[in-house]
């Protein structure tokens, strides 16, 4: 572990980190209070999520019923799922990636260098 500047203060460090436990949770529960619609074949498929990652409706537009083509709604019905879930994941990682990149901020403010080589994903730290 590295060891922090003189300068820097243990107690407003844990503040900081603090801080960000607290801009992470608001962020979180803002992302669960909203939701996304997922679609397929133009809208004529709808998903509606929300950002606590349940599936809360489906809508079929008639027009793609075709009850001797079963199987081509079943792709538009999946297909409208795994939109609603990449609308979510981006909702989420970027009310994430907010609250995360406040508080890296503050923490470099308060004079806490970054990592001059930081390890890669799935690297682990020297």
């Amino acid at each position: 572990m590295a060891d922090l500047p003189d300068d820097v203060e243990l107690g407003g460090l844990l503040a900081q980190m603090q801080q960000l436990q607290a801009s992470v949770a608001r962020a979180e529960a803002e992302a669960s209070a909203r939701h996304v619609v997922g679609t397929a074949a133009g809208g004529a498929v709808s998903v509606r999520a929300s950002g606590e990652l349940s599936f809360d409706s489906v809508e079929i537009d008639p027009s793609v019923v075709d009850p001797s083509d079963v199987a081509l709604l079943e792709d538009l019905v999946l297909a409208a799922v795994r939109d609603a879930a990449a609308k979510l994941t981006a909702m989420r990682r970027e009310a994430m990636g907010g609250a995360v990149q406040s508080a890296i901020e503050g923490l470099f403010a308060a004079g806490v260098e970054p990592p001059e080589d930081p390890p890669g994903p799935g690297e682990l730290p020297d």
